[in-house]
């Protein structure tokens, strides 16, 4: 049993990038889904599937890579089980000068810092990503 599934989705991908993988699969849960499409949607991932199993469905995730560099340099877990941590639209701010991306869990679903200012949501800071 995954203590931390969203800590165990980030080491995957990190060490499969290590590794030079063409993808990496894990276990499926809706959060880890939710982070996943943010991910392809922002250009850091090539693309994402779900292959139904039992007694758990698979996440595949196939890695991007340019001109043999990963895309993701960096992926951190911000809030961990022991100790949250949580903003406000106003206190959220660009990664990187704009170039990275910062994911949260909001009333409204899981969304990126962008789409967390733009509605004007704040939420527990997931993680980030450059």
């Amino acid at each position: 049993m995954i203590s931390d599934p969203i800590a165990d989705f980030l080491t995957r991908i990190r060490n499969a990038q290590a590794r030079k993988k063409d993808s990496v699969s894990m276990p499926a849960t809706k959060m880890i889904v939710a982070i996943a499409s943010i991910l392809k949607a922002e250009g850091f991932i090539a693309d994402y599937r779900v292959e139904e199993a039992k007694p758990q469905s698979e996440l595949v995730v196939d890695l991007k890579y340019v001109n043999g560099v990963p895309a993701i340099s960096q992926m951190v877990r911000v809030s961990k089980p022991g100790v949250r941590k949580y903003r406000g639209y106003r206190e959220i701010k660009p990664v990187r000068r704009g170039l990275g991306l910062s994911i949260f869990s909001t009333p409204m679903g899981i969304v990126s810092g962008k789409e967390a200012v733009k509605s004007k949501i704040g939420g527990e800071y997931i993680c980030y990503v450059y």
